[in-house]
């Protein structure tokens, strides 16, 4: 396993604010938020980008989006909204390398992508 920020919270090393764990993945609160609520899913499987994941296990990434959803089902912001991003490589924003998914919600999110929006 690599020995990332996000495997030391797995391996109890750092502490966090789970919400949710099983036996494929992790999430918790983000400790710097960009939206009043902000959980990163994170599989237990190690992959540092989602170009390394390979075909053979696409289900990881459907059981994290899945779980984001039925998080924000028991939160009750599934009918108001949310976003969830993965981003790939430097350019993109990542800074941990062991692929992950950004749920943000709780407020107006606003256009995503569009210049001067």
């Amino acid at each position: 396993m690599s020995d990332t920020i996000f495997h030391k919270i797995m391996q109890r090393q750092i502490p966090a604010d789970i919400v949710y764990e099983d036996d494929d993945m992790i999430a918790f609160r983000d400790i710097a938020p960009q939206a009043p609520v902000h959980v990163l899913f994170v599989p237990k499987r190690d992959f540092a980008t989602l170009n390394d994941v390979p075909a053979d296990a696409a289900d990881v990434i459907g059981k994290l989006a899945v779980a984001a959803a039925s998080y924000a089902k028991r939160e009750g912001f599934d009918r108001s909204g949310y976003r969830i991003v993965m981003n790939c490589n430097g350019d993109a924003g990542q800074t941990v390398f062991q692929i992950h998914l950004h749920l943000l919600a709780g407020a107006p999110l606003g256009h995503f992508g569009t210049p001067g929006r």
